[in-house]
C-alpha cells in the first residue's frame, strides 16, 4: 500500500540531537539514498492519495460505518498476518530482492484496483479484498526497508537518514490527502489508484540499479522457521521490548478511531465533498510535520513515557471534541493537534522499540512491533466502526477516548526503555568456536553446563544474580534454563541451559551484547577459584564430551 520508508502511521526514531549530531541533510549527499528518498516520497504521496480514494469510494458503495472503518482495517490487518515471516525473511534473505518482490506485487495490485474501478465493477467486498492484498505487499516490504538503512549510509548518518524518512512520510501525509481529495473530485477514486500504481515504478528503478554487497559469514544462514522462533523467543524474554508493545497497543487501539471514522463524520455532519475531506486529513499531516520539527526540543524536558502520555491525552481530548462539536473549521484546527500528538507519541514508541532490540534480531523485533501496531489499528478500526454502527459516531469516538484514558494505567507497570541501545551492541567477549570433530552443525539439542564455586554464605546473593542471567540466555537462543545447587556441597552451583543445535549455540556466541556481558561479569564476580567456571557442552547423539573454559 505504501512505498518504501515508513509505513502509514509508523514513525521513525527522533533525529540525532546534541553535540556531534550529524546534519539531517548529510545522507542526501549520497546518490543512492537521495534517489531512494525521492522515490519513497513519491510513493508515500501515492499511498495517501489512494487512502483518500478508497475511503471515499466506500462511502459511495455502502452507507455502513463498519464497512467504511474496515477500509483502514484491511489496510493494516496484513501486517498482523505477515509481520513475523516478513521480519524473519528480512534477516535471512537478500533484502534487495525481497523489496523488489514486494514493490512489484503492490504495483500489480494497485493497477488491478484502478482497472476494476474504471470498469465500474467495484463492490464493497472487492474493494476490501484488494486493499487487503495491497496491504500484504506493504507488510512484506516494511521490515526489509527499515533494515537496509544502515546499508546505504554510514553508521553515524543512520539517525539522520531515519529522520529524513520521517520527513518524507509526514510531507506525504500533509500533501497526499489534499491531492487525493482534489483528484477524486476531478477524475474519481480510480485515478488515485492509478497514480499509486505508477508511484512504485520509481522505487523499482532505484532498487533495480542498486548493487548490494553480498554478506559473508562463517556460519550458515538461519532457517526460516528457526529464525521466526528465535525472534519470538527474544520478544518473550525481553521485558523492555514487551513494555513497548503493551504501551503501543494501549495507544493505537484507541487513537485509530479518528482516522477510521472521519469519512463517516464528513458524510453525516457536512455537505462537503471529497476535496474537503482530503484537506481535513492534510491538517492532520501538517500537525505531524510540526511535531517532527518540534520533537528535538520536546525531548529536552519530556522523556519517552511522558511524551506518550501527553500524546494520549491530546488525542483523547480531540476525539471527544470532534464527536460533539460539528464545525468543519474547528475540526481542521483540532486535527493539527491530533496529528502532532499522534506522531510525537509514535515516534517515541518506535525509538524505544529500536533501542530495546539488538542488531541480530532487530528486523524480527521491529516486525513484532509492527504486528502489534497494525494489528491494534485494525482491531480498533473494527471495534469503533462496530460501535458507531450500533450507537452512533459520537458515542464511538467518546468510547475510544475512554479507552485511551484507561490505557494510561499501563504506564505504571510498563515503563519505556530510555537511551539509544548502545549496551545492546555485540560484546564479542566469548572466544571464537567453529567446528568440533564429530559434531555436525545441525546436531542437537545441546546442553551447556557452567559450574561455579561460590561462598556458601553468599549463596542467596549468587542465586539472585544468576537469575538475572536467565533472560539473557533465553533471549540469545536457549529454549530452557535452570540452576542447580549441590545438596551435599552448597558451594557448588551448576547453571544448565539447552540450545536447539550446535550451530544455534555458535550463533548464541555472536548474539551476546554488552549488557549481557555485564550481567555475566556480576555473576562471575561471585565465583571462587583460580580458574574460570568450567563449561561443558553435551550434544545429543554424540559420544564425545567437549569441555571448554570459555567463560560462558
Amino acid at each position: 500500500m505504501t512505498g518504501p520508508g515508513h509505513e502509514r502511521g509508523d514513525p521513525p526514531p527522533p533525529p540525532a540531537t546534541g553535540p556531534g549530531a550529524v546534519s539531517i541533510s548529510a545522507p542526501l549527499r549520497r546518490p543512492l539514498f537521495r534517489w531512494l528518498w525521492v522515490a519513497s516520497l513519491t510513493s508515500n504521496v501515492g499511498t495517501w492519495m489512494q487512502n483518500v480514494g478508497a475511503a471515499w469510494l466506500m462511502t459511495d458503495l455502502a452507507a455502513s460505518p463498519l464497512l467504511v472503518a474496515l477500509v483502514q482495517a484491511a489496510t493494516n490487518l496484513p501486517i498482523f498476518v505477515l509481520a513475523i515471516p516478513a521480519g524473519a525473511l528480512a534477516d535471512i534473505v537478500d533484502r534487495r530482492r525481497l523489496l523488489l518482490v514486494a514493490q512489484s506485487w503492490m504495483l500489480l495490485v494497485a493497477a488491478a484496483l484502478a482497472a476494476v474501478t474504471f470498469a465500474g465493477q467495484m463492490t464493497p467486498w472487492v474493494l476490501l479484498a484488494m486493499t487487503f492484498l495491497l496491504g500484504l505487499g506493504s507488510a512484506l516490504n516494511a521490515p526489509a526497508w527499515q533494515a537496509i538503512t544502515p546499508e546505504v549510509v554510514p553508521r553515524e548518518e543512520v539517525p539522520a537518514a531515519v529522520a529524513l524518512g520521517g520527513v518524507s512520510m509526514n510531507v506525504a501525509r500533509a500533501v497526499g490527502p489534499a491531492l487525493g481529495g482534489l483528484l477524486v473530485a476531478a477524475a474519481g477514486p480510480g485515478a488515485t489508484f492509478l497514480f499509486n500504481a505508477l508511484s512504485f515504478l520509481g522505487v523499482l528503478f532505484v532498487l533495480g540499479r542498486w548493487r548490494r554487497p553480498r554478506e559473508t559469514s562463517a556460519l550458515p544462514a538461519e532457517r526460516f522457521v528457526g529464525a521466526m522462533r528465535a525472534g519470538l523467543r527474544f520478544v518473550r524474554h525481553a521485558p523492555p521490548f514487551r513494555a513497548v508493545l503493551v504501551r503501543a497497543a494501549a495507544f493505537v487501539v484507541g487513537a485509530s478511531s479518528l482516522l477510521a471514522l472521519l469519512p463517516v463524520l464528513m458524510r453525516e455532519r457536512t455537505n462537503l465533498g471529497p476535496a474537503y475531506f482530503g484537506i481535513l486529513l492534510g491538517f492532520f499531516g501538517a500537525g505531524a510535520v510540526t511535531a517532527v520539527v518540534l520533537l528535538p526540543r520536546l525531548q529536552r524536558w519530556l522523556d519517552a513515557g511522558r511524551t506518550v502520555t501527553v500524546g494520549t491525552v491530546a488525542i483523547a481530548a480531540v476525539a471527544v471534541a470532534v464527536a460533539w462539536l460539528p464545525s468543519y473549521p474547528l475540526w481542521c484546527a483540532l486535527l493539527v493537534i491530533a496529528g502532532a500528538a499522534w506522531i510525537a507519541a509514535l515516534t517515541r514508541l518506535n525509538a524505544a522499540a529500536q533501542a530495546a532490540a539488538p542488531r541480530w534480531v532487530r528486523a524480527r523485533a521491529l516486525a513484532v512491533y509492527l504486528l502489534v501496531f497494525y494489528g491494534g489499528i485494525a482491531a480498533g478500526s473494527i471495534l469503533w466502526g462496530f460501535v458507531a454502527g450500533r450507537a452512533g459516531v459520537a458515542l464511538s469516538l467518546t468510547a475510544s477516548a475512554a479507552w485511551l484514558a484507561a490505557g494510561l494505567l499501563t504506564a505504571v507497570r510498563y515503563r519505556l526503555p530510555q537511551g539509544e541501545g548502545a549496551d545492546l551492541e555485540p560484546s564479542r567477549h566469548w572466544p571464537e568456536m567453529t567446528g568440533v570433530p564429530g559434531v555436525e552443525l545441525e546436531r542437537g539439542p545441546v546442553m551447556v553446563t557452567v559450574e561455579y564455586r561460590i561462598d556458601p554464605a553468599r549463596a542467596g546473593e549468587f542465586l539472585d544474580a544468576i537469575r538475572v542471567l536467565r533472560d539473557a540466555r533465553l533471549r540469545d537462543g536457549a529454549f530452557r534454563w535452570d540452576v542447580f545447587q549441590d545438596a551435599t556441597n552448597p558451594g557448588r552451583v551448576v547453571e544448565v541451559f539447552f540450545v536447539e543445535s550446535w550451530v544455534e549455540h555458535l550463533r548464541q556466541h555472536e548474539r551476546v551484547t554488552e549488557a549481557d556481558w555485564q550481567t555475566q561479569e556480576r555473576v562471575q564476580a561471585l565465583h571462587r577459584g583460580d580458574a574460570p567456571p568450567a563449561v561443558t557442552h553435551l550434544v545429543a547423539g554424540v559420544h564425545n564430551n567437549e569441555k571448554h573454559n570459555e567463560g560462558e
